[in-house]
């Protein structure tokens, strides 16, 4: 008889104040909300608070999320969790304090951009805060550019298990792929530790099985084991150098922290800089890096300092459209590949066919991060599929879950859910039909986002 787990699922019954409705507030709500949480968001902002509204069911209260009278209008003496991550550390601080004095038991998390903060953590977690996360959007941003950068013409990376298995997405056009059914895939890739775990079609997801067929302008998501990573890349055709000079367009954090990644590794590095004073500092800061003042919109600038002839740019100024505008001038004068900073999440998904080749936002990667630490008990890890189309999850098996004991088979797991891999023993494998899991497995999902959150409840469940 067939397991049906999604009769198994329970409401949680859990309560979320987040305070702040910018796009980090907004993802959270949408994710949130579809545990079945109950969420209540604050701000200053009633525009702010109608998109909300509009996109996600959710209560909403106008008015700043430091002032004592409306967190208690708010419900906050019965939050599970209160979340602050407005724009302003001052202000998440503030709300935290507040919160503390009225519900000392919540879990508070707290959006940070300041770096120094992350240096008093005694502070922070003091009996007056108790802030139990900081989430640093731009640390994490730092991170993911430099793994799409390392695997040549990636669109999206993660990795799980331990950094045993990862996860990477390609754009299909002239591939060997092309026109093939996914029955054919592993005799094409002649690795069993390969497989192609989502496709992307027009926006939307498709969980593939043999009979689907890979189409041109595909972005389709593999998964592989550490060690046939070069297997996959001969497969893709991606075989070409790694980058060795990168001129990076804005000299704030992220460029900053970027310029000292790229030092360590030896790599030629410009960095661009409207600002002359943030120049001048910028040079005392950076050793080898060659910093230039300038607008880097200007096509005759990016001309005269020969960005056209270096292997990557990378726009990380705080406007956008800036950064767009500075990646395509860059790639029309030949710069090689090209990522772009992007804050407004509807963006993302046109990125790639404007001609950009990445693209990264720091408040996606906040909303990862807050996610990473909600998600506790027996989840390990999650990851964002294309924006946030889909999800990756990573569980370990708790001694009472309904998953043990029964060929996978024999599971009829929510629609458009598949596991993906299974780690047992340190050691990483993906699993067919007749694989049994274990307790304490560590098993990686991929589903829609709605669809996965029935497997998270599930395995959470007994784990909190």
């Amino acid at each position: 008889m067939f397991k049906k787990i999604k009769e198994l699922i329970k409401p949680t019954g859990e309560k979320v104040i987040i305070v702040g409705a910018g796009e980090v507030g907004l993802h959270l709500a949408k994710r949130l909300s579809f545990e079945e949480k109950s969420v209540v968001v604050l701000d200053l902002d009633q525009s702010r608070l109608d998109r909300v509204t509009q996109n996600v069911d959710v209560q909403t209260i106008v008015g700043s999320g430091s002032s004592p009278a409306n967190l208690v209008a708010a419900g906050i003496e019965d939050a599970t969790y209160f979340l602050a991550v407005t724009n302003n550390d001052e202000a998440n601080l503030v709300a935290c304090l507040f919160a503390n004095h009225f519900a000392p038991n919540a879990i508070k998390l707290a959006r940070i951009n300041n770096h120094e903060y992350a240096d008093y953590p005694d502070v922070l977690g003091s009996a007056n805060l108790d802030i139990q996360l900081m989430v640093h959007p731009e640390y994490e941003v730092v991170k993911t550019i430099d793994r799409l950068l390392s695997l040549p013409g990636a669109q999206d990376y993660a990795e799980f298990a331990g950094g045993r298995l990862r996860m990477v997405a390609y754009s299909l056009e002239n591939d060997i792929l092309i026109g093939k059914k996914l029955t054919e895939f592993r005799t094409l890739a002649k690795n069993d530790d390969i497989m192609v775990t989502a496709i992307i079609r027009n926006k939307k997801l498709i969980i593939p099985n043999g009979q689907d067929i890979i189409e041109k302008d595909d972005l389709v998501y593999f998964a592989y084991k550490v060690d046939a990573q070069r297997a996959l890349l001969r497969l893709l055709g991606r075989t070409r150098s790694f980058f060795s000079s990168v001129c990076i367009i804005g000299g704030g954090k992220v460029g900053t922290s970027l310029a000292r990644l790229f030092e360590q590794k030896g790599l030629d590095i410009k960095l661009i800089e409207k600002d002359q004073a943030r120049c001048e500092e910028l040079a005392e800061i950076l050793s080898d890096t060659l910093i230039l003042h300038g607008d880097a919109t200007e096509k005759s600038l990016l001309m005269e300092e020969n960005v056209g002839k270096m292997d990557v740019v990378i726009a990380v100024t705080s406007d956008e459209e800036s950064n767009i505008l500075s990646c395509l001038l860059a790639k029309s004068i030949g710069t090689r590949d090209s990522v772009a900073r992007i804050n407004k999440s509807a963006y993302m998904p046109i990125i790639k066919h404007i001609g950009i080749d990445h693209g990264v936002s720091t408040r996606l990667a906040a909303v990862n991060g807050f996610l990473n630490y909600l998600r506790k008990g027996n989840v390990v890890a999650t990851a964002s599929v294309a924006g946030d189309t889909a999800e990756v999850l990573e569980a370990r098996l708790p001694m009472t879950s309904p998953l043990l004991n029964i060929p996978l088979m024999e599971i009829t797991l929510p629609e458009k859910v598949i596991i993906i891999a299974v780690m047992r023993d340190e050691k990483v494998f993906i699993p067919h039909g007749r694989t049994v899991l274990q307790a304490h497995d560590h098993v990686i999902f991929l589903g829609g986002q709605k669809e996965i959150r029935k497997i998270e409840s599930l395995l959470v469940g007994t784990g909190r």
